[in-house]
């Protein structure tokens, strides 16, 4: 069983959210699915969904605040990190954090993080096991 099975965001703007969100979601795979007053992504049986806010102008989220911190999309290599990165520039988003080795985290994390204008912060990030552990 997955540890979740979805994450539901409001969003300021459903139609520019999506014009942000697709490119990113189809380039980790994802499958769209338009509903009546939102838009889902779903790779396997995760699924993310965009929903229009009920509080217009409530926005946008300010990081560091109560609430959304940010979500990390673990990918096979930093060159993914990398494309990944590009893909959400050429879509709108705001780059929070160029991609770059973390080695306060370990020696091996190397990540981006991008911001759309709703204050939804996502992080691309690749974190190989050390080859000890992997052996082991």
């Amino acid at each position: 069983m997955h540890l979740f099975d979805h994450l539901g965001i409001s969003v300021d703007d459903l139609p520019r959210a999506v014009a942000r969100f697709d490119p990113v979601m189809q380039a980790l795979g994802c499958t769209r699915e338009d509903e009546d007053g939102s838009v889902a992504w779903h790779r396997g049986e995760e699924q993310l969904i965009l929903f229009p806010t009920r509080e217009p102008g409530s926005g946008p989220h300010r990081h560091g605040r109560v609430g959304w911190q940010h979500l990390a999309f673990a990918v096979d290599s930093r060159e993914e990190v990398d494309r990944l990165h590009e893909v959400a520039m050429d879509a709108g988003w705001t780059a929070v954090r160029e991609p770059k080795l973390y080695p306060r985290f370990n020696d091996r994390y190397y990540a981006s993080f991008v911001e759309d204008d709703n204050g939804i912060r996502l992080e691309f990030m690749h974190n190989p096991p050390r080859e000890a552990d992997a052996a082991g």
